[in-house]
């Protein structure tokens, strides 16, 4: 091997561990932007589906209506979050999540202000 044969190579090999300590670093970055959830699309969508039937079916409700209630859907379960005013408009919102299609369960997190 020349002399320029011998420094294209280390400059060859150098190049390289530079690479692959380069990769080695941004690997930990881009591995969490990876979506490691196992919902598929059709669950997303049927999750949203519910999502919007509940908020729909307190719209709809002269007791519920206006109040400040969160739903979250995940799975077919329904989470509510948020303040009512009792315990009866609590119990009600519950109601008329478990009338809707396609829910499992209910998880009421619901506040009672009874200001």
């Amino acid at each position: 091997m020349n002399k320029n044969q011998v420094k294209e190579t280390v400059v060859g090999i150098r190049f390289a561990g530079a690479l692959i300590l380069v990769m080695g670093l941004l690997t930990p970055v881009f591995s969490y932007a990876v979506d490691s959830s196992t919902d598929t699309a059709g669950q997303y969508l049927d999750d949203a589906t519910i999502t919007t039937k509940v908020k729909a079916s307190f719209a709809e409700d002269k007791g519920i209506k206006g109040r400040d209630i969160s739903v979250r859907t995940d799975h077919g379960v329904v989470d509510l979050t948020g303040t009512v005013n009792s315990a009866k408009e609590s119990a009600w919102a519950t109601t008329l999540a478990t009338h809707v299609e396609s829910v499992k369960a209910v998880h009421n997190n619901l506040k009672v202000d009874s200001k």
